[in-house]
C-alpha cells in the first residue's frame, strides 16, 4: 500500500504515547520530517548537548559531569473551576422615550410604550452570552415576547414550566428562576406595574437564552476542569433562538428540543426519571469499604458476601450452588465451597473468576451504586453528553475509560466491543474527540520524554549502555548515537529514544492513530495478562486493545486476514484509513449499553468529583443577586 503524505504525517504526530510528551526526533538518519520536505537536507551545525560525545564511548563515571537531582515530568493538572460572572443586561438604552410625565391607569397597554419605556429601570443580570444576545434581540425586535396587556401571556407560562423542569434533563432549575409578577396590582400606580413587567420580560428572555445554551452545549466548560479535557465548545446562536421562541406557537416543544436527541442522551434522561421516582431499598446489601477476601482467609464480611450472591445472583447460579448456600451458617471462614460459589458469581458478571473478593466484585455483590450515587452520576453524564456532537456518526469508535471498553459502531449500530487498558491514575487518558487516520503495522515506539525521564533515566545514570543492550535506538538532535555516549546526567531535551518493531515492542503488532496533541492512540501490547484484570487503568495514557487486528480490520474496511498479511510481511508500514471515522475517547461513569440499559462504573480518575465542584461553582456564580 502506498505511504501517503497524510499517513506519514499521522505517524510523525504519534510517535509516542503518554500524558506528557516533547518533540523528539526519530533515531534514523532520515527523519519523517525529511520525507515530508522531499528528502534529507544538509544538516546545519548543531550545538552539542552538554556532555555528549557523539559516536564516542563515554569515559568512566568519574569523568562525567556530576549528576544533577533526578528530574520529573508531571501530567496535566486539575483546576479550581471558575464560572463566568453574571453581567447586567444593558437594555436601558433601548427604552422608548416617555411621552408624558405620568401614565394613567387608562393607558392602553402594555406591550408597547409603557413597558418599553420601563426598560430604563431594568436591572437584570445573566451570563455574558445571554446578556449580549438579549441586548441584540430587543435592539432589533420591538414587540414584547412574554407580556400581554398588563400581565404575562400563555407563552411565558409555557416557558416557565420548561425552565422549572430543568432537572429532568440534568440542569439546575434555580439557574433559570424568574420572579413572576402577581396577577393583582395597584392600577393607580401603573408606572410600578410597567417596571415589573419590563423586568420580567428581560429576565425571562435572559433565562431562556441561558437555558438554550446550557441545554445544547452544557453549562460547564470542560477545558476549565483540567488539562485532561480537550473540547472545542459548541457555538449556539442565542439571538436566533430568541427569534425562534418569539415566533413559535409551541414554546414548550422548542425548548425541550434544545437538549440532545441522541439515543444515549434519551436513555440517560429516562434512567434519571426512573431513579428519582424510586426510593432507596431497605434491604440493600452493605459490605465494609476496602474489604479484600482471598481463598483460605477468614473475614466477618463473608456473611454479607453470601447475602449479595443470594440477592443479585441468577436463579441458575443459586440452583447449581443450592447446597452451599443452604448449609452456610454465617461463619467467617472462606471455605473451598464458598470460593466456588464466589467464582461462579464472578464469571456470571464478567469478572475474573479467581475467588478474590475486591472492589469490582463488591460492586456487583452490593448491586452497584446507591440510588443517590446513580442520580449523581447521571447528572454528570447528561452534562458531559452535551459536549459531544449531536450525531456521533453512523460509523464511529467510542472508548469509555471507566468501563475499560471500546465499542465499534457501523450503520448506526454497535458491531462489536472489546476490553481495553487505559491510563493509570498517574498517567491519565485524556477526554476528547478526533478522527482515525492511520493503522501502522510493525510500529516503532517513540518513547515519550515522560518515560525517558521518570522511568529510564534512573537506570541510565547507573548504566549508560542500558538502552543499547535492550535494543533501543537513541538519537541526539536527530543523529543516531550509542546510548553509552550520552551524558545522562545532563539535559535530555535533545535526546530521543525509540524501540524498533519486534515481538517485544511495547506497541505490539500495530497501532491505530488519530493524530492529536496528547500523543494518545490505540495499540496492541505484549502484556496480554492485563486484559484479564477487572481494573484496567494500567497504561501510560494510550488505549491498549484486547483484539487489535479486529479493530484495525474494521476501520480499514478489510478482513483480519488482510491485516495479518501486512503484519506477517515484517515491515513497518502505515495504512491509510480512507473512511471518515470519528473516535470519542470519553469518560462516563454512567452510559447506556447497546440495548439502552444504563450501566454504572467506578470513577477511576475522580473526575466526577471535579464536575460536581464545577456545578457548585456555577450555581454560586449564577445565583448571586444584584
Amino acid at each position: 500500500m502506498k505511504l501517503t503524505k497524510t499517513a506519514v504525517l499521522a505517524a510523525a504526530l504519534a510517535l509516542s504515547c503518554a500524558t506528557i510528551t516533547l518533540n523528539a526526533a526519530p533515531a534514523n538518519a532520515i527523519t519523517l520530517m525529511d520525507i515530508l520536505r522531499g528528502g534529507k537536507k544538509k544538516e546545519p551545525k548543531r550545538e552539542e548537548l552538554p556532555g555528549v560525545q557523539t559516536g564516542v564511548m563515554m569515559p568512566n563515571a568519574e569523568a562525567r559531569q556530576a549528576a544533577k537531582p533526578l528530574p520529573r515530568v508531571t501530567g496535566p493538572q486539575y483546576y479550581t473551576y471558575k464560572a463566568d460572572a453574571l453581567k447586567r443586561v444593558a437594555v436601558d438604552k433601548l427604552a422608548d422615550p416617555v411621552v408624558t410625565s405620568s401614565i394613567s391607569a387608562d393607558v392602553v397597554p402594555a406591550g408597547d410604550s409603557g413597558v418599553r419605556a420601563a426598560f430604563a429601570t431594568v436591572n437584570v443580570r445573566t451570563t455574558p452570552d445571554a446578556a449580549k444576545a438579549v441586548e441584540a434581540f430587543y435592539g432589533d425586535h420591538k414587540k414584547l415576547v412574554w407580556v400581554e396587556g398588563t400581565g404575562i401571556n400563555e407563552k411565558a407560562k409555557a416557558a416557565i414550566a420548561v425552565l422549572a423542569d430543568a432537572a429532568s434533563v440534568g440542569l439546575d432549575p434555580w439557574d433559570y428562576a424568574v420572579q413572576i409578577p402577581s396577577d393583582g396590582f395597584d392600577r393607580a400606580d401603573m408606572n410600578r406595574r410597567y417596571n415589573e413587567l419590563a423586568t420580567f420580560e428581560i429576565a425571562l428572555s435572559s433565562a431562556v437564552a441561558t437555558y438554550v445554551q446550557d441545554a445544547a452545549r452544557g453549562r460547564i466548560d470542560p477545558n476549565r476542569i483540567s488539562g485532561y479535557h480537550d473540547f472545542k465548545r459548541k457555538d449556539v446562536n442565542l439571538v436566533a433562538a430568541l427569534k425562534n421562541v418569539a415566533l413559535s406557537g409551541n414554546v414548550k416543544a422548542y425548548l425541550e428540543s434544545r437538549s440532545p436527541a441522541s439515543a444515549e442522551f434519551q436513555a440517560l434522561k429516562a434512567e434519571l426519571a426512573r431513579l428519582r421516582a424510586e426510593t432507596e431499598g431497605g434491604d440493600r446489601v452493605v459490605i465494609a469499604e476496602n474489604t479484600l477476601l482471598k481463598p483460605g482467609q477468614s473475614n466477618p464480611e463473608l456473611a454479607n458476601i453470601v447475602k449479595g450472591i443470594v440477592k443479585h445472583g441468577s436463579d441458575a447460579l443459586k440452583t447449581d450452588h443450592s447446597v452451599t448456600i443452604a448449609s452456610y451458617t454465617g461463619t467467617p471462614d472462606y471455605t473451598p465451597e464458598l470460593v466456588s460459589l464466589v467464582e461462579a458469581f464472578q464469571k456470571e458478571n464478567g469478572l475474573k473468576p479467581d475467588g478474590v473478593v475486591g472492589k469490582a466484585s463488591i460492586r456487583k455483590l452490593t448491586g452497584g451504586d446507591s440510588v443517590t450515587d446513580k442520580v449523581a452520576k447521571l447528572e454528570v453524564a447528561l452534562e458531559q453528553a452535551r459536549w459531544l456532537p449531536v450525531d456521533l456518526g453512523a460509523r464511529h469508535v467510542f472508548i469509555n475509560q471507566p468501563a475499560f471498553m471500546v465499542y465499534y459502531h457501523e450503520d448506526g449500530a454497535e458491531k462489536f466491543s472489546m476490553r481495553t487498558v487505559v491510563g493509570s491514575k498517574s498517567n491519565q487518558t485524556y477526554f476528547f474527540e478526533d478522527r482515525i487516520q492511520t493503522v501502522e503495522v510493525n510500529p516503532y515506539w517513540g518513547v515519550p520524554q515522560s518515560i525517558i525521564i521518570n522511568e529510564m533515566l534512573p537506570k541510565l545514570r547507573n548504566d549508560p549502555s542500558y538502552l543499547d543492550r535492550m535494543g533501543y535506538e537513541v538519537a541526539v538532535g536527530g543523529r543516531a548515537v550509542p546510548s553509552s555516549s550520552v551524558n545522562w546526567n545532563g539535559s535530555t531535551a535533545g535526546v530521543s529514544v525509540r524501540q524498533p518493531p519486534s515481538g517485544d515492542n511495547a506497541l505490539g503488532e500495530l497501532k491505530i492513530l488519530f493524530p492529536n496533541s496528547h500523543a494518545i492512540y490505540m495499540h496492541d501490547t505484549p502484556s496480554k495478562s492485563f486484559f484479564k484484570k477487572d481494573m484496567r487503568a494500567l497504561s501510560h495514557g494510550c488505549v491498549r486493545l484486547a483484539e487489535p487486528r479486529k479493530m484495525a480490520a474494521a476501520v480499514l474496511g478489510v478482513s483480519e486476514a488482510d491485516v495479518g498479511k501486512e503484519i506477517a510481511a515484517g515491515r513497518n508500514k502505515a495504512l491509510s484509513v480512507k473512511a471518515d471515522i470519528p473516535i470519542y475517547i470519553a469518560y462516563f461513569t454512567a452510559w447506556p449499553n447497546k440495548d439502552g440499559a444504563v450501566e454504572y462504573f467506578d470513577d477511576v480518575y475522580g473526575r466526577d468529583d471535579y464536575m460536581r465542584k464545577a456545578f457548585a461553582a456555577t450555581r454560586s456564580a449564577r445565583q448571586v443577586q444584584g
